[in-house]
């Protein structure tokens, strides 16, 4: 290797750095040359040295004192290699040739070093020749062009897009693979700011965390990116974007280096395990939303409530109207349907909201509607892109089609609500404000819910029938009041229980018997639905004829005691009084029933303080009667206890309340009856009330 030559077509001419606008500059700063060592040494024709560097003097130990004039053949070159190197230095004087390759040279320690030279002849503005010689350290040399040959190769062979950015934040380079990212070329790049290379992208974000990383020289590492490239302007991509701050060895920042790898795959797997996350949170918050009562408005309410915002900017609940009436939601083929809207949601306001149908009033939905194809083929209809075709079979009219254009809907979904293998009606969505169009994953989830939903629905339904039946039934056993009393003004009424419960046994009766008297009954069956309102309605039956045979009331409810056993439900209070108007009396006997209020005339009212009594069906417990001293102008309330019952307070401060508001004189006995039960009740109670006001006649 030492003693082989190269000619100039082995290294070739030697080159340099590109000038830049900065490139005259001065710099404290240490660069390549300062990394290699460059000595340079000039010799004159000859070889005797006329000028020696502090580099040289580093390199070999002379000092310029010991090395200027002296032959540099006889300094620095062994005695086996005088006539190569003479040969060498005249080839380069006479012919003018460069030459470079590596050389040993005699150190001033008596050591051998092997530099890589370059050497050239000179020629003064006197005619006079001379050559330069430049020298460095041959180890430090390969492995610098090591560094540099891995560095070139990684850069352009690596599949992560990199490039370089000045301090100006614009391009000095890119390699193959960003090309490929961006669609852009190196010499597209270059010159250019990162807004103008990638106009879809966040710039001024990205921008910002350059100066950040330029300014602490702390690096930014896999710093997700979402946007699109020339090379893919139609879809986005992401990628995992790295910062570094480029210096050079003396510390002078130079820019930054950027490595960009594209994670659109890994990305897009993330976005869609999150929205299955959201799919199942979604369907797990509608087990726990949807269904809350047996309410059927309710349920179709908090069906609407959960689509939206997550699904749906608006949400409709439509059933058949055949189905809320008993029949088969069947739907003829392009035969129109006939639907209830029950619930309207929206995630904000919107006039879209104006375009649908009242909830609780009847729609008639031609056979081109969307809704309709729904519910007869019992499959989700999807309108992805929704234009003024699909508009005109998704509104009513042609006044609600221009609300939801106006309201900016562009895309719909609707799906049947199933149960039981029984088509409800249909969930309807429409998106504004979101952006996406709906999709066939929508379509699952959408039907995921409707099917948890529908079963809800349908079980509210189910119930409504029930209960309607039950308080069909009820109500034909309540009696009306008789219109002549003998001494008595009575009022009465019965309230059914919230629309969330069932119906209960409550009743009532006012009984005229033969020789003038008159019964009172209120009574409570235990338990609710039609069981209890037919044990119910057989208890007031034995009752009406028990009372005809003018039995006293303790014999009354012995005899009803031992029927209740016999029925299911088989408990039951009862409060039943005689009064008499030929003695101004009148007699009272309970069976585990609250006790009535008796006010006097100019007093106020007081609870009678009856034996409470066993309900009836216990079986073989004795009644025990109390009579009480009637006046013309007395009133007595009977009730039962879901007048007065309530699950946040307790028993007495109810009777507390009830006492406090008979104080209070009311016009007419049907006044006091729609007064107690305004103040008493309210929408969510969960018990029937039967009430009996009695007024002795003056």
């Amino acid at each position: 290797m030492g003693g082989e030559e190269d000619t100039p077509a082995d290294r070739g001419a030697p080159g340099g750095p590109e000038s830049g606008a900065g490139a005259a500059e001065p710099s404290s700063a240490e660069g390549l040359l300062d990394v290699l060592g460059v000595a340079a040494v000039v010799l004159d024709a000859d070889g005797r040295i006329v000028l020696w560097s502090p580099q040289a003097e580093n390199m070999l130990g002379y000092t310029a004192d010991e090395a200027l004039g002296r032959y540099a053949a006889h300094l620095m070159v062994a005695e086996e290699h005088f006539e190569r190197v003479l040969h060498l230095f005249e080839r380069v004087m006479s012919s003018g040739d460069a030459w470079s390759g590596e050389f040993p040279v005699r150190c001033k320690d008596g050591t051998t070093r092997v530099l890589e030279f370059r050497n050239m002849r000179l020629l003064d503005d006197r005619g006079d020749y001379y050559a330069l010689g430049l020298a460095t350290d041959q180890a430090t040399l390969r492995r610098v062009e090591r560094d540099l040959a891995l560095s070139v190769r990684l850069v352009d062979q690596s599949p992560i897009g990199l490039a370089v950015v000045g301090t100006d934040l614009r391009y000095v380079g890119a390699n193959a693979a960003l090309e490929r990212i961006d669609g852009l070329d190196a010499d597209q790049h270059k010159g250019r700011r990162i807004a103008e290379v990638l106009p879809f992208v966040d710039a001024e974000a990205a921008e910002e965390a350059m100066r950040s990383v330029l300014a602490s020289g702390v690096p930014l590492l896999d710093r997700q990116m979402v946007g699109r490239t020339p090379a893919d302007p139609d879809n986005d991509h992401a990628w995992s974007v790295s910062l570094y701050r480029l210096e050079d060895v003396g510390g002078r920042v130079l820019g930054l280096a950027i490595s960009v790898i594209d994670v659109t795959d890994r990305h897009r797997a993330t976005t869609e395990a999150e929205r299955a996350r959201d799919r199942l949170a979604l369907v797990a918050d509608a087990s726990v939303r949807i269904g809350t009562t047996l309410d059927l408005e309710q349920t179709a309410r908090e069906l609407a409530d959960v689509a939206v915002p997550e699904l749906a900017d608006i949400a409709a609940v439509d059933l058949l109207d055949r189905v809320l009436e008993g029949r088969p939601g069947r739907v003829l083929a392009d035969g129109p349907a006939v639907i209830r809207a029950l619930a309207v949601a929206a995630a904000y306001p919107t006039v879209a909201v104006q375009a649908a149908d009242v909830p609780g009033e009847r729609a008639h939905y031609g056979a081109d509607r969307l809704v309709t194809r729904c519910v007869r083929t019992a499959r989700p209809v999807m309108v992805a892109e929704v234009d003024d075709d699909a508009l005109s079979c998704i509104a009513r009219d042609r006044q609600a089609a221009e609300l939801l254009a106006r309201a900016g809907v562009h895309s719909y979904l609707a799906v049947p609500l199933i149960a039981r293998g029984e088509v409800l009606g249909a969930l309807d969505l429409k998106r504004a404000r979101n952006p996406y169009p709906f999709t066939e994953d929508d379509a699952l989830l959408a039907s995921e819910l409707a099917a948890r939903a529908a079963v809800c629905i349908d079980n509210a339904r189910l119930f409504r029938r029930q209960r309607e039946t039950a308080l069909t039934l009820q109500r034909s056993l309540l009696p009306e009041t008789p219109r002549h009393l003998v001494g008595l003004e009575v009022a009465s009424r019965y309230q059914p229980a919230g629309s969330g419960s069932e119906v209960g046994g409550d009743w009532f009766d006012i009984i005229p018997m033969d020789d003038g008297r008159t019964a009172l009954v209120v009574g409570d069956v235990m338990g609710s639905g039609i069981n209890s309102a037919t044990t119910m309605g057989r208890l007031r039956t034995a009752t009406q004829t028990l009372s005809r045979l003018a039995l006293e009331p303790a014999e009354v409810l012995r005899h009803l005691d031992e029927i209740t056993a016999g029925l299911e439900p088989s408990l039951a209070t009862c409060v039943y009084a005689v009064y008499d108007p030929h003695r101004a009396q009148c007699c009272f006997c309970t069976a585990g029933h609250p006790p009535p209020v008796l006010i006097r005339a100019g007093d106020g009212p007081r609870l009678l303080g009856l034996p409470t009594g066993a309900p009836l069906g216990v079986g073989g417990v004795p009644f025990r009667e109390v009579t009480t001293e009637l006046a013309p102008g007395d009133r007595l309330v009977l009730y039962t206890d879901g007048l007065v019952e309530t699950r946040d307070q307790d028993i007495d401060t109810r009777l507390d309340r009830l006492l406090g508001l008979l104080r209070t004189p009311d016009a007419s006995l049907e006044d006091t009856c729609d007064r107690l039960l305004r103040e008493l009740r309210h929408g969510g109670n969960h018990d029937d009330v039967a009430l009996l006001v009695a007024r002795v006649r003056d």
